[in-house]
């Protein structure tokens, strides 16, 4: 009837098929909510805008500061913000409308970041100085009816249909409440239950809880593992009090203890446990998604995917044939972003990202929205 109680859903890697039922579903799924709502069959009272932003990232020693910047152009809020070893610049503010899960970066994008931050340092930033490009699409709300003209960048939360809330907006910064918000609309559709009230304000990030008294063990964890105080501290400002779980993926094995060759601020070990314990299932996963790797250095992460792939070939059963075809897809991946970074518009580095090779066989990147 009228009613949602089921999700039919596709695995993207296998091709299997299973059917889901529940009292509720919540479509939280950002710039892509309009084609939840598709599928379902229902219009929602507010509407999601995807706007692309862009940043760069560039060594520390490229700029004589301690502190971030943060200024206003005439198209976006620019910042320049400490970052490690690294600054991130950014970001870029435009109407995005082509492919979904790649929204390439430009040279407009690129040449719009520096000749803004140079206008505030002293020596410039030339195109050479970028070690990373990474670019992401921000779900824009706008209201279908006057109680939501106004949303924007804040997140809204509707019950679209009986058994279906849809979230969107908001940022990363407001997550806490955006859940919280999302599961008290969703809680209405859950049958003979009562549900407690939200704690996610008192509930503690992962690798959060007795990070100091963990901290205080680098010396220790560092003579434990045989690493430097350096590695460790690296390890913890990445998985906090879950440094333990990762260090002890190498004690069977301490040849995962080493750095990734290409990457060194990283080790082998990181790898293995995005593979274990965070549900990577390709190269580009980690590298990418779990590492900061391709942010990190100006090779994009294509000189650290075969040594990456065959670290967690055992793990995810891969053969010698699987990867070969992990590392050549993500050269190919990454030769299609720079590619598409030389590009003038949207649409020819829409073109260029058209190429990338989705270890994901059934995900269609040649698309437009």
């Amino acid at each position: 009837g009228s009613r949602v109680v089921g999700a039919r859903l596709l695995d993207t890697d296998t091709g299997s098929e299973t059917t889901l039922s529940a009292d509720v579903f919540i479509n939280a799924t950002g710039v892509w909510t309009e084609e939840i709502h598709k599928l379902a069959g229902v219009t929602g009272p507010f509407t999601v805008r995807a706007s692309k932003g862009v940043h760069i990232v560039v060594p520390r020693d490229c700029l004589d500061a301690d502190a971030a910047l943060c200024f206003v152009t005439e198209k976006s809020v620019l910042f320049v913000i400490p970052w490690g070893e690294y600054w991130i610049i950014g970001t870029t503010d435009t109407d995005w409308d082509k492919n979904l899960a790649y929204p390439a970066a430009t040279r407009a994008d690129i040449d719009y970041i520096l000749a803004h931050v140079n206008e505030k340092v002293r020596h410039p930033i030339t195109v050479a100085d970028i070690v990373g490009v990474y670019s992401g699409l921000r779900p824009l709300v706008s209201g279908t009816s006057e109680s939501t003209t106004n949303l924007s960048r804040n997140h809204a939360v509707a019950r679209v249909a009986p058994g279906l809330v849809s979230v969107a907006g908001g940022k990363y910064t407001t997550y806490r409440v955006i859940g919280r918000d999302a599961v008290a609309a969703a809680v209405q559709d859950i049958r003979g239950r009562m549900v407690p009230e939200s704690v996610t304000d008192a509930t503690p990030l992962l690798g959060a809880e007795r990070y100091q008294a963990v901290a205080n063990h680098t010396p220790a964890l560092a003579h434990q593992y045989g690493l430097t105080t350096a590695q460790v501290e690296h390890l913890l400002g990445r998985y906090g009090s879950l440094v333990r779980e990762v260090l002890a993926l190498g004690v069977s094995d301490p040849a995962l203890l080493a750095p990734i060759p290409g990457a060194p601020r990283y080790l082998l070990v990181e790898a293995v446990y995005a593979v274990t314990h965070e549900g990577a299932l390709h190269v580009a996963d980690i590298i990418e998604r779990r590492l900061r790797i391709a942010m990190e250095y100006g090779h994009r992460g294509v000189e650290c995917a075969a040594p990456i792939a065959q670290v967690v070939a055992p793990y995810l059963g891969w053969s010698a044939a699987e990867v070969a075809a992990e590392v050549d897809g993500y050269a190919a991946t990454v030769a299609a972003l720079l590619s598409a970074e030389q590009e003038a518009t949207d649409a020819g580095a829409n073109e260029m990202v058209a190429r990338v090779s989705d270890p994901r066989s059934r995900i269609d990147v040649s698309q437009d929205r």
